[in-house]
């Protein structure tokens, strides 16, 4: 199991990225996302689909902490003959174990601007009225801002990060008072998932260039809409999104998402300065040294760790390369996996169907089916939660699209049931959200009653 892997393991991994960092730049090929018949202009327009309110978008390798390096005594124990024993190693915890008592997640993704609207007023009366329980909201955005600013000094004094954001001048006040926010999201018995979009941070790429994803030129690597890319394998950038988790943690949400937990795509980031031999370190082991690191910090305080990946990497050896996603080991990394699986996001064909797009049920069922499929062998209890991304958006820009109401949005989530898997989110950037296609809470409390 990767989380568990010994510390001796995870040296290594550390110090060949030590190694390396001193090395020239390694390039990748030519390739594009191609495994399931996207391309990457395809997957960045997807993501980006119906932002009139915000530029969200929907989408994180490790370094070493030291292990529990338990003292048998101090100078003064040397002359006992009984020295004070070592504390017993702690339990480690399964994935399982953490999962069990959590909620089943049925979702929806908010932005840090609607949080701070009187419009998330609505957004709770709707998870209230139906079988919706869960809220992904913006902590740090695709545009590298922190959604709020603390100011109450008992808790600012005990968050080191935010002397980074502050610096940075990256805090931004969509939400005014975020305290006041999750005491109200308690009360209604919403679970909290903090997203922290990861390796797009323009923010952290202007702060500190000696981060950011460099072209040979100089020139920053950028998305499409000009947002700068930070380097997956600098150890300073995991540091401050492991820092930003434990400040949301801190702040009590209930889980942690992060989205952008991945490589830049396109011909500039083929020819990236990475800083390190990319044979000897690849993109894959990269981003789950990211996540195992993260996440033992994280699980410390009792907190969720998740991960937004492209669906398009199940079964897709080509889209693994190219993102640094590995399915299946990421599977056994973090304690839950949210694949985007919308039908928009896949080219004509795929599947066997004309247009995916017109096909959502299909289509989500065959991306599960792909997902069950690959992480059979992992041992159950050690297997992460898998929590599908789903679309609540008409994806315009799609040839042969359909409208995305509420029959699209219950066939994508009964295609997650047949194909086994119990939790979802639904994911619309401009947070239009509404009851059509989704269970009443009275409907959902009935079926339990009946079980």
């Amino acid at each position: 199991m990767i989380r568990n892997k010994s510390l001796g393991k995870r040296l290594l991994a550390a110090g060949i990225m030590l190694i390396f960092s001193m090395s020239g730049c390694g390039t990748d090929n030519e390739i594009e996302l191609t495994g399931n018949g996207i391309g990457s202009d395809g997957i960045e327009a997807a993501a980006t689909v119906d932002s009139a309110e915000v530029t969200a978008a929907g989408e994180t390798a490790s370094d070493v902490t030291g292990g529990d390096a338990a003292s048998t005594g101090t100078a003064e124990d040397t002359n006992k003959t009984a020295p004070t024993p070592a504390p017993a190693p702690r339990k480690e915890l399964t994935t399982a174990d953490r999962m069990v008592d959590r909620t089943k997640v049925k979702g929806i993704y908010v932005t840090g601007p609607k949080a701070g609207s009187a419009g998330m007023e609505e957004l709770i009366g709707l998870v209230d009225e139906t079988e919706l329980n869960a809220m992904v909201i913006d902590v740090k955005n695709d545009e590298g801002n922190v959604t709020f600013r603390l100011t109450n000094e008992e808790i600012t004094q005990n968050i080191p990060v935010l002397d980074q954001i502050s610096e940075m001048q990256a805090g931004v006040r969509y939400i005014r008072d975020i305290q006041a926010l999750m005491q109200e999201l308690k009360d209604h018995n919403i679970y909290t998932i903090a997203r922290i979009v990861c390796f797009k941070d323009p923010i952290l790429a202007a702060a500190r260039p000696e981060l950011a994803l460099t072209k040979p030129d100089g020139k920053p690597v950028t998305d499409a809409n000009g947002l700068a890319w930070v380097n997956p394998y600098r150890q300073e950038v995991w540091e401050y999104l492991t820092e930003l988790a434990e400040m949301a943690a801190d702040l009590g949400f209930d889980e942690i998402q992060y989205d952008y937990v991945r490589f830049p795509v396109g011909s500039d980031a083929n020819v990236a300065d990475y800083g390190v031999d990319m044979d000897a370190y690849p993109k894959r082991q990269a981003i789950q040294d990211f996540l195992a690191y993260a996440g033992d910090r994280l699980h410390e305080k009792g907190c969720v760790v998740t991960a937004d990946v492209f669906g398009t990497i199940i079964g897709s050896e080509t889209d693994v390369q190219t993102v640094g996603q590995d399915y299946m080991a990421l599977g056994q990394t973090v304690d839950a996996i949210s694949p985007m699986v919308y039908p928009s996001h896949y080219a004509n064909g795929v599947f066997g169907l004309k247009v995916p797009d017109a096909n959502p049920y299909e289509t989500v069922l065959a991306a599960m089916q792909g997902s069950v499929e690959e992480l059979q062998e992992i041992p159950e209890a050690e297997r992460a939660v898998v929590r599908p991304w789903l679309q609540a958006f008409t994806a315009t820009w799609v040839p042969g699209h359909i409208s995305y109401n509420g029959t699209q949005i219950r066939e994508q989530i009964q295609a997650v049931y047949d194909a086994g898997y119990e939790e979802w989110i639904l994911w619309n950037a401009t947070n239009r959200y509404s009851a059509e296609g989704l269970l009443g809470a009275d409907e959902v409390e009935d079926n339990e009653n009946n079980q």
